[in-house]
Protein backbone atom coordinates (compact mmCIF):
# COMPACT_ATOMS: atom_id res chain seq x y z
CA UNK A 1 0.00 0.00 0.00
CA UNK A 2 1.36 3.56 -0.83
CA UNK A 3 1.20 6.36 1.75
CA UNK A 4 -1.32 8.99 0.71
CA UNK A 5 0.08 12.46 1.13
CA UNK A 6 -1.11 13.95 4.06
CA UNK A 7 -2.79 10.87 5.36
CA UNK A 8 -4.62 12.00 9.09
CA UNK A 9 -4.11 7.90 10.16
CA UNK A 10 -2.04 5.26 8.93
CA UNK A 11 -2.11 2.16 10.22
CA UNK A 12 0.71 -0.18 9.07
CA UNK A 13 1.13 -4.14 9.96
CA UNK A 14 -1.38 -4.06 13.28
CA UNK A 15 -1.31 -7.32 14.72
CA UNK A 16 -3.38 -8.18 17.96
CA UNK A 17 -2.86 -11.51 20.01
CA UNK A 18 -4.48 -12.59 23.12
CA UNK A 19 -2.16 -14.96 24.56
CA UNK A 20 -1.27 -17.31 21.70
CA UNK A 21 -4.55 -16.46 19.38
CA UNK A 22 -3.59 -13.69 16.96
CA UNK A 23 -6.66 -12.29 16.19
CA UNK A 24 -5.83 -9.16 14.14
CA UNK A 25 -2.93 -9.69 11.89
CA UNK A 26 -1.27 -7.85 9.14
CA UNK A 27 -3.71 -4.89 8.71
CA UNK A 28 -2.93 -2.11 6.56
CA UNK A 29 -5.34 0.69 5.65
CA UNK A 30 -5.19 4.90 5.64
CA UNK A 31 -7.76 7.39 6.31
CA UNK A 32 -7.46 10.65 4.99
CA UNK A 33 -8.64 13.90 6.75
CA UNK A 34 -12.94 14.19 6.63
CA UNK A 35 -12.60 10.64 5.06
CA UNK A 36 -15.26 8.00 5.69
CA UNK A 37 -13.71 4.60 5.84
CA UNK A 38 -16.56 1.57 6.54
CA UNK A 39 -14.15 -1.01 7.95
CA UNK A 40 -16.99 -4.04 7.32
CA UNK A 41 -17.16 -8.08 8.49
CA UNK A 42 -19.21 -10.31 10.84
CA UNK A 43 -18.75 -10.86 14.45
CA UNK A 44 -15.76 -12.09 15.67
CA UNK A 45 -13.55 -10.88 12.22
CA UNK A 46 -11.23 -8.74 14.24
CA UNK A 47 -13.25 -5.19 13.45
CA UNK A 48 -13.78 -4.23 17.14
CA UNK A 49 -10.66 -5.45 18.28
CA UNK A 50 -8.68 -3.35 15.44
CA UNK A 51 -10.51 0.06 16.46
CA UNK A 52 -10.01 0.09 20.12
CA UNK A 53 -6.59 -1.24 19.89
CA UNK A 54 -5.82 2.14 17.76
CA UNK A 55 -6.97 3.67 21.18
CA UNK A 56 -4.91 1.33 23.14
CA UNK A 57 -8.21 0.39 24.68
CA UNK A 58 -7.57 -3.68 23.97
CA UNK A 59 -7.02 -5.01 27.41
CA UNK A 60 -4.55 -7.42 27.81
CA UNK A 61 -3.72 -7.81 24.22
CA UNK A 62 -0.58 -7.67 22.71
CA UNK A 63 -0.75 -5.17 20.08
CA UNK A 64 1.90 -5.05 17.20
CA UNK A 65 2.91 -3.20 14.16
CA UNK A 66 2.21 1.05 13.85
CA UNK A 67 -0.55 3.79 13.97
CA UNK A 68 0.70 6.86 13.03
CA UNK A 69 -2.18 9.77 13.69
CA UNK A 70 -0.76 13.15 12.77
CA UNK A 71 2.68 12.07 12.77
CA UNK A 72 2.65 10.36 16.29
CA UNK A 73 2.47 6.75 16.45
CA UNK A 74 -0.58 5.83 18.96
CA UNK A 75 1.26 2.18 19.90
CA UNK A 76 4.41 4.03 20.87
CA UNK A 77 2.55 6.89 23.09
CA UNK A 78 2.72 6.82 26.90
CA UNK A 79 -0.80 6.39 28.71
CA UNK A 80 -0.66 9.95 30.20
CA UNK A 81 -0.14 11.39 26.24
CA UNK A 82 -2.58 8.46 24.85
CA UNK A 83 -5.40 10.33 27.90
CA UNK A 84 -4.88 13.70 25.51
CA UNK A 85 -5.74 11.48 22.29
CA UNK A 86 -9.12 9.95 23.49
CA UNK A 87 -11.93 11.49 23.87
CA UNK A 88 -10.20 14.68 22.14
CA UNK A 89 -8.86 14.34 19.12
CA UNK A 90 -9.94 10.73 18.82
CA UNK A 91 -13.25 9.78 20.25
CA UNK A 92 -15.45 6.87 20.01
CA UNK A 93 -18.79 5.61 19.55
CA UNK A 94 -19.62 1.83 21.47
CA UNK A 95 -22.41 -0.22 20.05
CA UNK A 96 -23.72 -0.56 23.32
CA UNK A 97 -24.48 2.61 25.12
CA UNK A 98 -25.96 1.08 27.92
CA UNK A 99 -22.53 -0.11 29.35
CA UNK A 100 -20.93 3.22 27.59
CA UNK A 101 -23.12 6.27 29.57
CA UNK A 102 -22.96 6.42 33.51
CA UNK A 103 -25.88 5.46 34.66
CA UNK A 104 -25.66 7.71 37.95
CA UNK A 105 -25.43 10.71 35.97
CA UNK A 106 -28.02 12.65 33.70
CA UNK A 107 -27.50 12.08 30.33
CA UNK A 108 -27.16 16.05 29.92
CA UNK A 109 -24.45 16.30 33.30
CA UNK A 110 -22.12 13.37 31.09
CA UNK A 111 -22.10 15.57 27.95
CA UNK A 112 -21.62 19.13 29.68
CA UNK A 113 -18.50 17.32 31.27
CA UNK A 114 -16.62 16.23 28.30
CA UNK A 115 -17.11 20.32 27.14
CA UNK A 116 -16.03 21.80 30.36
CA UNK A 117 -12.91 19.60 30.40
CA UNK A 118 -12.19 19.99 26.12
CA UNK A 119 -13.32 23.41 25.65
CA UNK A 120 -13.19 25.13 29.02
CA UNK A 121 -16.28 26.28 28.71
CA UNK A 122 -18.35 27.53 32.42
CA UNK A 123 -21.08 24.71 34.10
CA UNK A 124 -24.01 26.70 32.97
CA UNK A 125 -22.45 27.30 28.99
CA UNK A 126 -21.46 23.28 29.13
CA UNK A 127 -24.98 22.79 30.01
CA UNK A 128 -26.53 24.53 27.12
CA UNK A 129 -24.49 23.33 24.28
CA UNK A 130 -25.41 19.90 25.98
CA UNK A 131 -28.93 20.62 25.27
CA UNK A 132 -27.95 21.77 21.81
CA UNK A 133 -25.73 18.93 21.14
CA UNK A 134 -28.78 16.50 22.55
CA UNK A 135 -31.29 18.54 19.96
CA UNK A 136 -28.56 18.05 16.79
CA UNK A 137 -29.11 14.38 17.35
CA UNK A 138 -32.28 14.48 16.50
CA UNK A 139 -33.76 13.90 19.96
CA UNK A 140 -37.10 15.36 21.28
CA UNK A 141 -37.74 17.64 24.10
CA UNK A 142 -34.04 18.33 24.15
CA UNK A 143 -33.78 19.89 27.69
CA UNK A 144 -36.17 17.25 29.12
CA UNK A 145 -34.23 14.79 27.98
CA UNK A 146 -30.36 16.15 29.09
CA UNK A 147 -32.25 16.05 32.73
CA UNK A 148 -33.02 12.30 31.90
CA UNK A 149 -30.77 9.33 33.55
CA UNK A 150 -29.56 6.36 30.66
CA UNK A 151 -32.00 3.88 32.06
CA UNK A 152 -35.22 6.65 31.36
CA UNK A 153 -34.45 6.95 27.23
CA UNK A 154 -35.32 4.78 24.65
CA UNK A 155 -32.16 2.36 23.09
CA UNK A 156 -32.48 4.85 20.17
CA UNK A 157 -31.78 7.77 22.42
CA UNK A 158 -28.98 6.31 24.41
CA UNK A 159 -27.33 5.79 20.98
CA UNK A 160 -27.85 9.49 19.90
CA UNK A 161 -26.87 10.42 23.42
CA UNK A 162 -23.59 8.48 22.79
CA UNK A 163 -23.04 10.58 19.59
CA UNK A 164 -23.44 13.92 21.30
CA UNK A 165 -21.09 13.16 24.05
CA UNK A 166 -18.46 11.66 21.00
CA UNK A 167 -19.16 14.99 19.67
CA UNK A 168 -18.66 17.01 22.12
CA UNK A 169 -14.90 17.12 22.03
CA UNK A 170 -14.73 18.13 18.83
CA UNK A 171 -12.76 15.06 16.80
CA UNK A 172 -10.46 14.87 13.81
CA UNK A 173 -11.49 11.33 14.19
CA UNK A 174 -14.55 9.67 14.76
CA UNK A 175 -14.42 5.81 15.45
CA UNK A 176 -18.34 4.78 15.03
CA UNK A 177 -18.41 1.03 16.35
CA UNK A 178 -21.96 0.19 15.07
CA UNK A 179 -23.27 3.45 15.78
CA UNK A 180 -27.03 2.59 14.32
CA UNK A 181 -27.90 -0.49 15.42
CA UNK A 182 -30.39 0.46 17.63
CA UNK A 183 -31.75 2.72 15.47
CA UNK A 184 -34.85 2.51 13.19
CA UNK A 185 -34.35 2.68 9.56
CA UNK A 186 -35.42 6.57 9.68
CA UNK A 187 -33.40 6.89 12.70
CA UNK A 188 -30.01 5.46 10.81
CA UNK A 189 -30.61 7.68 7.97
CA UNK A 190 -30.68 10.75 10.10
CA UNK A 191 -27.72 9.94 12.13
CA UNK A 192 -25.77 9.40 8.90
CA UNK A 193 -26.96 12.83 7.65
CA UNK A 194 -26.12 14.24 11.31
CA UNK A 195 -22.74 12.68 11.13
CA UNK A 196 -21.54 13.92 7.20
CA UNK A 197 -23.02 17.07 8.07
CA UNK A 198 -20.64 17.80 11.10
CA UNK A 199 -18.09 16.03 9.18
CA UNK A 200 -18.26 18.99 6.25
CA UNK A 201 -18.56 21.20 8.55
CA UNK A 202 -15.50 20.32 10.99
CA UNK A 203 -13.57 18.43 8.24
CA UNK A 204 -13.37 15.42 11.13
CA UNK A 205 -12.76 11.66 9.31
CA UNK A 206 -14.80 8.78 10.51
CA UNK A 207 -14.09 5.13 10.53
CA UNK A 208 -17.29 3.25 10.59
CA UNK A 209 -17.41 -0.24 12.12
CA UNK A 210 -20.60 -2.06 10.84
CA UNK A 211 -22.13 -5.06 9.32
CA UNK A 212 -24.86 -3.27 7.72
CA UNK A 213 -24.25 -3.11 4.50
CA UNK A 214 -26.80 -0.52 3.32
CA UNK A 215 -25.27 1.94 5.97
CA UNK A 216 -22.07 1.23 3.70
CA UNK A 217 -23.65 2.48 0.62
CA UNK A 218 -25.27 5.65 1.86
CA UNK A 219 -22.35 6.72 3.87
CA UNK A 220 -18.75 5.44 3.15
CA UNK A 221 -16.17 6.78 0.98
CA UNK A 222 -14.31 3.52 0.81
CA UNK A 223 -14.56 0.29 2.25
CA UNK A 224 -12.30 -2.34 3.45
CA UNK A 225 -13.94 -6.05 3.90
CA UNK A 226 -12.08 -8.04 7.36
CA UNK A 227 -12.60 -11.21 7.41
CA UNK A 228 -11.44 -13.50 10.55
CA UNK A 229 -8.07 -10.91 11.50
CA UNK A 230 -7.18 -10.19 7.88
CA UNK A 231 -8.16 -7.59 5.56
CA UNK A 232 -9.37 -9.04 2.60
CA UNK A 233 -10.37 -6.34 0.43
CA UNK A 234 -10.38 -2.78 0.35
CA UNK A 235 -11.68 0.29 -2.19
CA UNK A 236 -14.05 3.09 -3.25
CA UNK A 237 -17.67 2.02 -2.28
CA UNK A 238 -18.69 1.71 -5.67
CA UNK A 239 -15.93 -0.60 -7.17
CA UNK A 240 -16.59 -3.17 -4.38
CA UNK A 241 -19.88 -3.38 -4.48
CA UNK A 242 -20.40 -3.71 -7.79
CA UNK A 243 -17.05 -5.94 -8.79
CA UNK A 244 -16.09 -7.44 -5.27
CA UNK A 245 -12.78 -9.68 -5.72
CA UNK A 246 -12.90 -11.43 -2.53
CA UNK A 247 -15.58 -14.68 -2.13
CA UNK A 248 -16.49 -13.47 1.14
CA UNK A 249 -17.09 -9.69 0.34
CA UNK A 250 -19.42 -11.83 -2.60
CA UNK A 251 -21.04 -13.55 0.21
CA UNK A 252 -21.92 -10.91 2.29
CA UNK A 253 -23.28 -8.58 -0.46
CA UNK A 254 -25.78 -11.68 -0.90
CA UNK A 255 -26.83 -11.95 2.39
CA UNK A 256 -30.40 -10.05 1.98
CA UNK A 257 -33.06 -12.06 3.96
CA UNK A 258 -35.08 -14.29 1.66
CA UNK A 259 -38.63 -15.13 1.64
CA UNK A 260 -39.48 -18.70 2.23
CA UNK A 261 -42.90 -19.38 3.70
CA UNK A 262 -46.46 -19.95 3.30
CA UNK A 263 -48.30 -18.08 0.79
CA UNK A 264 -51.57 -17.83 -0.35
CA UNK A 265 -54.88 -16.67 1.50
CA UNK A 266 -55.48 -18.39 4.89
CA UNK A 267 -58.20 -20.88 5.49
CA UNK A 268 -61.60 -19.01 5.68
CA UNK A 269 -62.61 -21.47 8.62
CA UNK A 270 -59.26 -21.17 10.72
CA UNK A 271 -60.07 -19.41 13.89
CA UNK A 272 -57.67 -16.76 15.00
CA UNK A 273 -55.08 -17.41 17.45
CA UNK A 274 -54.22 -14.25 18.97
CA UNK A 275 -56.93 -11.51 18.52
CA UNK A 276 -56.86 -7.94 20.20
CA UNK A 277 -59.75 -5.54 20.38
CA UNK A 278 -59.74 -2.06 20.96
CA UNK A 279 -56.30 -2.54 22.78
CA UNK A 280 -55.29 0.43 25.35
CA UNK A 281 -51.94 0.64 27.27
CA UNK A 282 -51.54 3.96 29.44
CA UNK A 283 -48.93 5.09 31.89
CA UNK A 284 -49.73 7.39 34.91
CA UNK A 285 -47.50 10.78 34.79
CA UNK A 286 -47.23 13.43 37.11
CA UNK A 287 -49.12 16.37 36.43
CA UNK A 288 -47.59 19.83 37.01
CA UNK A 289 -48.56 22.36 40.63
CA UNK A 290 -51.30 21.90 42.99
CA UNK A 291 -53.29 19.58 40.25
CA UNK A 292 -50.46 16.83 40.52
CA UNK A 293 -51.30 16.33 44.64
CA UNK A 294 -55.08 15.11 43.78
CA UNK A 295 -54.55 12.91 40.49
CA UNK A 296 -52.33 11.86 38.14
CA UNK A 297 -51.96 12.99 33.77
CA UNK A 298 -52.10 9.68 31.63
CA UNK A 299 -49.54 9.07 28.41
CA UNK A 300 -51.32 6.70 26.09
CA UNK A 301 -48.66 4.34 24.60
CA UNK A 302 -50.99 2.42 22.72
CA UNK A 303 -54.25 3.90 21.03
CA UNK A 304 -57.32 1.24 20.60
CA UNK A 305 -55.19 -1.30 18.24
CA UNK A 306 -56.95 -3.87 16.56
CA UNK A 307 -55.36 -7.18 15.01
CA UNK A 308 -56.37 -10.77 14.46
CA UNK A 309 -53.65 -13.37 13.86
CA UNK A 310 -54.52 -16.81 11.89
CA UNK A 311 -52.81 -20.33 12.70
CA UNK A 312 -49.57 -20.16 10.27
CA UNK A 313 -49.50 -16.73 9.37
CA UNK A 314 -46.63 -13.71 10.50
CA UNK A 315 -47.80 -10.22 11.24
CA UNK A 316 -45.39 -7.56 11.13
CA UNK A 317 -45.21 -4.95 13.65
CA UNK A 318 -43.20 -2.00 12.24
CA UNK A 319 -43.02 1.39 13.40
CA UNK A 320 -39.81 3.63 14.95
CA UNK A 321 -38.81 3.73 18.38
CA UNK A 322 -41.23 4.62 20.49
CA UNK A 323 -44.63 4.20 18.34
CA UNK A 324 -45.46 1.32 21.11
CA UNK A 325 -44.49 -1.63 19.21
CA UNK A 326 -42.94 -3.13 21.99
CA UNK A 327 -45.77 -1.98 24.75
CA UNK A 328 -48.43 -3.59 22.02
CA UNK A 329 -46.36 -7.21 22.22
CA UNK A 330 -45.85 -6.79 25.94
CA UNK A 331 -49.74 -6.39 26.54
CA UNK A 332 -50.59 -9.38 24.14
CA UNK A 333 -48.50 -11.41 26.38
CA UNK A 334 -50.14 -10.69 29.26
CA UNK A 335 -47.31 -8.28 31.07
CA UNK A 336 -48.72 -5.67 31.13
CA UNK A 337 -52.04 -3.92 31.98
CA UNK A 338 -54.76 -2.84 29.42
CA UNK A 339 -58.12 -2.12 28.62
CA UNK A 340 -59.58 -3.72 25.58
CA UNK A 341 -59.44 -7.15 24.94
CA UNK A 342 -56.80 -9.90 23.93
CA UNK A 343 -57.87 -13.58 23.34
CA UNK A 344 -55.08 -16.20 22.98
CA UNK A 345 -56.56 -19.28 21.67
CA UNK A 346 -59.89 -18.13 22.40
CA UNK A 347 -59.38 -17.64 26.08
CA UNK A 348 -58.83 -14.18 27.62
CA UNK A 349 -56.13 -13.10 29.82
CA UNK A 350 -57.72 -12.76 33.62
CA UNK A 351 -56.96 -9.75 35.11
CA UNK A 352 -54.53 -8.56 36.27
CA UNK A 353 -52.91 -10.30 33.09
CA UNK A 354 -49.07 -10.10 35.04
CA UNK A 355 -50.54 -12.44 37.70
CA UNK A 356 -50.07 -16.10 37.27
CA UNK A 357 -53.19 -17.51 38.24
CA UNK A 358 -53.38 -20.88 36.66
CA UNK A 359 -55.84 -19.96 33.63
CA UNK A 360 -52.95 -16.71 32.83
CA UNK A 361 -50.64 -19.95 33.04
CA UNK A 362 -51.96 -21.93 30.78
CA UNK A 363 -52.33 -18.88 28.43
CA UNK A 364 -48.50 -18.53 28.52
CA UNK A 365 -47.82 -21.85 27.69
CA UNK A 366 -49.44 -20.84 24.01
CA UNK A 367 -47.90 -17.43 23.42
CA UNK A 368 -43.96 -17.30 24.02
CA UNK A 369 -41.18 -14.77 23.33
CA UNK A 370 -38.07 -14.48 21.51
CA UNK A 371 -36.13 -11.12 22.64
CA UNK A 372 -33.91 -8.32 20.49
CA UNK A 373 -30.83 -9.21 22.42
CA UNK A 374 -29.08 -12.60 22.60
CA UNK A 375 -27.14 -11.61 24.78
CA UNK A 376 -28.63 -9.89 27.98
CA UNK A 377 -31.60 -12.43 27.73
CA UNK A 378 -29.99 -15.42 28.51
CA UNK A 379 -28.91 -15.55 32.49
CA UNK A 380 -25.07 -16.05 32.36
CA UNK A 381 -25.44 -18.07 35.45
CA UNK A 382 -27.65 -20.92 33.97
CA UNK A 383 -26.20 -23.98 31.91
CA UNK A 384 -27.76 -24.62 28.05
CA UNK A 385 -29.89 -27.17 29.74
CA UNK A 386 -31.46 -25.00 32.33
CA UNK A 387 -32.41 -22.74 30.19
CA UNK A 388 -34.07 -24.61 27.24
CA UNK A 389 -35.46 -26.70 29.70
CA UNK A 390 -36.78 -23.53 31.86
CA UNK A 391 -40.33 -23.38 30.06
CA UNK A 392 -40.39 -27.49 31.24
CA UNK A 393 -40.16 -26.55 34.90
CA UNK A 394 -42.56 -23.76 34.96
CA UNK A 395 -45.14 -25.70 33.16
CA UNK A 396 -44.80 -29.15 33.55
CA UNK A 397 -43.14 -29.69 37.18
CA UNK A 398 -43.44 -33.27 37.38
CA UNK A 399 -41.85 -34.60 34.58
CA UNK A 400 -39.36 -37.02 34.98
CA UNK A 401 -35.47 -35.82 34.73
CA UNK A 402 -34.92 -38.20 31.87
CA UNK A 403 -37.72 -37.11 30.02
CA UNK A 404 -36.74 -33.24 30.39
CA UNK A 405 -33.57 -33.92 29.46
CA UNK A 406 -34.93 -35.72 26.03
CA UNK A 407 -37.16 -32.87 25.30
CA UNK A 408 -34.62 -30.38 25.83
CA UNK A 409 -31.94 -32.35 23.20
CA UNK A 410 -34.87 -32.23 20.56
CA UNK A 411 -35.87 -28.97 20.92
CA UNK A 412 -31.99 -27.87 20.51
CA UNK A 413 -31.32 -30.14 17.86
CA UNK A 414 -34.57 -28.37 15.79
CA UNK A 415 -32.61 -25.07 16.19
CA UNK A 416 -29.58 -26.79 14.91
CA UNK A 417 -27.32 -27.20 18.29
CA UNK A 418 -26.24 -30.38 18.34
CA UNK A 419 -23.68 -32.50 20.95
CA UNK A 420 -22.03 -33.81 17.95
CA UNK A 421 -21.20 -29.98 17.08
CA UNK A 422 -20.56 -29.02 20.63
CA UNK A 423 -19.07 -31.26 22.97
CA UNK A 424 -20.71 -31.00 26.07
CA UNK A 425 -23.56 -29.17 24.64
CA UNK A 426 -25.87 -29.24 27.67
CA UNK A 427 -23.26 -28.24 30.77
CA UNK A 428 -22.42 -25.44 28.88
CA UNK A 429 -22.98 -21.88 29.26
CA UNK A 430 -23.92 -18.58 27.31
CA UNK A 431 -20.65 -16.70 27.05
CA UNK A 432 -19.68 -19.95 25.24
CA UNK A 433 -21.62 -19.31 21.93
CA UNK A 434 -21.73 -16.24 19.23
CA UNK A 435 -24.87 -14.16 18.98
CA UNK A 436 -26.43 -16.35 16.56
CA UNK A 437 -25.87 -19.40 18.37
CA UNK A 438 -27.82 -17.72 21.57
CA UNK A 439 -30.51 -16.64 19.70
CA UNK A 440 -31.12 -20.28 18.54
CA UNK A 441 -30.57 -20.96 22.39
CA UNK A 442 -33.53 -18.67 23.08
CA UNK A 443 -35.79 -19.84 20.48
CA UNK A 444 -35.30 -23.57 21.77
CA UNK A 445 -36.33 -22.45 24.73
CA UNK A 446 -39.47 -20.81 23.61
CA UNK A 447 -40.42 -23.55 21.28
CA UNK A 448 -40.07 -26.20 24.25
CA UNK A 449 -43.47 -26.21 25.74
CA UNK A 450 -45.21 -26.41 22.56
CA UNK A 451 -46.87 -22.82 22.03
CA UNK A 452 -49.02 -22.05 19.38
CA UNK A 453 -47.71 -18.31 19.00
CA UNK A 454 -44.73 -16.64 19.31
CA UNK A 455 -43.80 -13.16 20.18
CA UNK A 456 -40.62 -11.72 17.94
CA UNK A 457 -39.34 -8.89 19.21
CA UNK A 458 -37.00 -7.43 16.87
CA UNK A 459 -35.21 -11.06 16.59
CA UNK A 460 -32.30 -10.24 14.09
CA UNK A 461 -31.38 -6.92 15.18
CA UNK A 462 -27.83 -7.33 17.15
CA UNK A 463 -27.01 -10.31 14.43
CA UNK A 464 -24.74 -10.21 11.34
CA UNK A 465 -26.15 -10.26 7.81
CA UNK A 466 -25.21 -13.77 7.10
CA UNK A 467 -26.20 -14.47 10.54
CA UNK A 468 -29.63 -12.72 10.36
CA UNK A 469 -30.67 -15.00 6.88
CA UNK A 470 -29.76 -18.30 9.14
CA UNK A 471 -31.59 -17.12 11.52
CA UNK A 472 -34.92 -15.95 9.26
CA UNK A 473 -34.41 -19.47 7.51
CA UNK A 474 -34.33 -21.35 10.81
CA UNK A 475 -37.90 -19.38 12.28
CA UNK A 476 -39.65 -19.74 8.55
CA UNK A 477 -38.93 -23.41 8.43
CA UNK A 478 -40.14 -23.94 11.71
CA UNK A 479 -43.08 -21.93 10.87
CA UNK A 480 -44.16 -24.27 7.67
CA UNK A 481 -43.45 -27.54 10.08
CA UNK A 482 -45.47 -26.45 13.09
CA UNK A 483 -48.11 -23.93 11.76
CA UNK A 484 -46.84 -21.48 14.24
CA UNK A 485 -48.19 -18.20 13.73
CA UNK A 486 -45.57 -15.08 14.68
CA UNK A 487 -46.29 -11.39 15.60
CA UNK A 488 -42.78 -10.00 14.69
CA UNK A 489 -41.66 -6.79 15.94
CA UNK A 490 -38.81 -4.98 14.03
CA UNK A 491 -37.80 -1.63 12.34
CA UNK A 492 -36.08 -3.61 9.50
CA UNK A 493 -38.52 -3.34 6.30
CA UNK A 494 -36.00 -6.35 4.51
CA UNK A 495 -37.07 -8.40 7.72
CA UNK A 496 -40.54 -7.60 6.86
CA UNK A 497 -40.82 -8.13 3.44
CA UNK A 498 -38.88 -11.85 3.67
CA UNK A 499 -41.08 -12.91 6.94
CA UNK A 500 -44.57 -11.62 7.21
CA UNK A 501 -47.90 -12.17 5.81
CA UNK A 502 -49.39 -9.13 7.04
CA UNK A 503 -48.28 -5.61 8.22
CA UNK A 504 -49.30 -3.00 10.89
CA UNK A 505 -47.80 0.09 10.71
CA UNK A 506 -47.50 1.63 14.00
CA UNK A 507 -46.64 5.83 15.18
CA UNK A 508 -46.92 7.41 18.42
CA UNK A 509 -49.26 4.58 19.45
CA UNK A 510 -51.42 4.67 17.10
CA UNK A 511 -51.98 2.06 13.86
CA UNK A 512 -52.00 4.32 11.03
CA UNK A 513 -51.68 1.72 8.35
CA UNK A 514 -52.54 -2.60 8.12
CA UNK A 515 -52.73 -4.55 5.67
CA UNK A 516 -51.12 -7.81 3.40
CA UNK A 517 -47.38 -7.15 3.14
CA UNK A 518 -47.26 -6.39 -0.42
CA UNK A 519 -50.11 -3.31 -0.04
CA UNK A 520 -48.21 -2.31 2.63
CA UNK A 521 -45.05 -2.02 1.91
CA UNK A 522 -45.31 -2.15 -2.41
CA UNK A 523 -48.15 0.75 -1.84
CA UNK A 524 -48.30 2.71 0.99
CA UNK A 525 -50.54 4.87 1.79
CA UNK A 526 -49.60 7.21 4.78
CA UNK A 527 -46.82 9.31 4.51
CA UNK A 528 -45.33 7.75 7.51
CA UNK A 529 -45.05 4.33 5.94
CA UNK A 530 -43.52 5.58 2.83
CA UNK A 531 -40.82 7.10 4.76
CA UNK A 532 -40.24 4.09 6.52
CA UNK A 533 -39.88 2.25 3.27
CA UNK A 534 -37.82 4.97 1.14
CA UNK A 535 -35.19 5.06 4.16
CA UNK A 536 -34.73 1.20 3.64
CA UNK A 537 -33.29 1.31 0.56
Amino acid sequence: MTDRPGNLLEVRDLSVRFGAKEVVRGVNFDIAPGEKLALVGESGSGKTITALSLLRLAGDAVVQGSAVFEGRDLLALSEREMRGVRGGDIAMIFQEPMTALNPLMTVGRQISEVLELKQALTQAQSWQAAIELIASTGIPEPERRAAAFPHQLSGGQRQRAMIAMALASRPKLLLADEPTTALDVTLRGQILELLADLQRQTGMAVLLITHDLNLVRRFADRVAVMEQGVLVEQGPVAGIFQAPQHAYTRRLIASQPRRDVVEGDPDANAKPVLRAQNLRVSYPTPLPGVRGWFKKGEFIAVHSADLCLLPGRTLGVVGESGSGKSTLAQALLGLLPYQGSVEVVGSTWQAPAARNTQPNQRLRRQIQVVFQDPFSSLSPRLTVEEIAGEGLRVHEPGLPLPERRRRVEAALAEVGLTEAQFPGLLARYPHEFSGGQRQRLAIARALIVQPTVLVLDEPTSALDVTIQQQVLALLQRLQRERGLAYVLITHDVDVVRAMAHDVLVMKDGVIVEAGSVSQVLNAPREGYTQALVAAAH
